[in-house]
């Protein structure tokens, strides 16, 4: 059964994941720009000395299909390639795991 993984993560973590996917055999991606809000509730930069609010955060979304037998190995190569520090934070990514029913190619 193919599976689609859906991983939303921070866009500098981008080259880090593709290139570990590509490593890995795994070289077929989409991707595409987000914003999002979450657990991070936004940040609060300054310009120009006044602090403004932004609320929606921009994230980038990669697309994976893949085979279930895969389905862990994949899903620890974007969790570690996509990690902040060496704990990890609050933002880091989250990855939807959908099955395939049908897929039509030309």
């Amino acid at each position: 059964m193919m599976l689609q993984l859906r991983a939303i993560i921070q866009p500098i973590k981008l080259s880090a994941v593709q290139a570990a996917l590509e490593e890995a055999g795994h070289e077929t991606i989409s991707v595409t720009d987000a914003l999002g809000y979450g657990r991070q509730k936004g940040q609060t930069p300054l310009f120009r000395g006044n602090e403004y609010k932004i609320e929606l955060l921009r994230k980038v979304i990669v697309e994976v299909l893949v085979n279930e037998m895969d389905l862990d190995e994949v899903v620890g190569i974007i969790r570690s390639a996509a990690k902040m520090g060496s704990q990890g934070e609050i933002g880091d990514g989250k990855i939807f795991v959908s099955p395939v029913n049908h897929m039509i190619t030309w």
